[in-house]
């Protein structure tokens, strides 16, 4: 196993006016995660209201990069960018609206120096949960993930939770051809699976958002999420 002092974990927010939530992402982040980090601040457009305190935080983090979305607009653009940045090793997503609970960091990097390329926090695995959020997504969401892993064995119950640690040589092998939002979390999780990389789960609890607006499209990118499910299973 990896020392832990000496991982450094790359950590990559995607985030669209999260002035409100931004400064409280931080200390989550400084105050739950063991680990040597840095922060990648990925925003569309330079008067997103997270810029001000995102600045205001830089100047005491170094470790702290503001990053402009490189490759147009949007949540899947964002990370792509984010990804674009790291040169290697552990890669780590989180939301900018405080939905996803950072105590499980430390064990996803056990699993990571453990050898899995893929460690994702799952909300419907044994010790799991999911607080809020629209009734339709959540239920689609674990019928996704259950039936997958039910009937067809895939290693995770949570396909679709964004809450995921990836390592970069992984990102670059594999590829994105996601061309609609958050359903990029799963087209990297399903190929690296059907590719034979070690992919597993740790729990984890999802809140929903309490400032800020979700920019989540369901219906837009539910058959992006379906592509990915029947590529799961055929």
């Amino acid at each position: 196993m990896l020392p832990r002092k000496s991982r450094l974990l790359n950590i990559i927010i995607p985030v669209y006016n999260e002035g409100d939530n931004i400064r409280k992402v931080y200390s989550e982040i400084f105050s739950k995660i063991k680990a040597r980090r840095r922060i990648f601040i990925v925003y569309d457009f330079d008067e997103d209201n997270t810029l001000p305190p995102a600045r205001e935080i830089q100047k005491k983090d170094k470790n702290l990069r503001l990053v402009k979305n490189r490759f147009g607009r949007g949540a899947l653009n964002a990370l792509r960018s984010g990804f674009a940045e790291v040169k290697s090793g552990p890669c780590l997503v989180v939301m900018g609206d405080l939905s996803d609970d950072l105590s499980s960091v430390d064990p996803m990097l056990e699993k990571y120096a453990e050898g899995f390329r893929v460690v994702c926090g799952s909300r419907y695995m044994k010790g799991g949960r999911q607080e809020g959020g629209p009734l339709l997504k959540r239920t689609l969401s674990r019928l996704a993930g259950i039936t997958l892993n039910w009937f067809f064995r895939f290693p995770i119950h949570d396909v679709t939770n964004n809450f995921r640690l990836y390592d970069k040589a992984l990102l670059d092998a594999v590829g994105i051809e996601s061309r609609g939002g958050f359903e990029l979390a799963m087209e990297i999780t399903v190929k690296a699976v059907k590719r034979g990389y070690p992919v597993c789960e740790v729990p984890t609890t999802w809140r929903d958002r309490s400032a800020g607006q979700s920019r989540f499209k369901l219906l837009k990118w539910l058959p992006f999420y379906l592509r990915w499910y029947l590529y799961a299973i055929f």
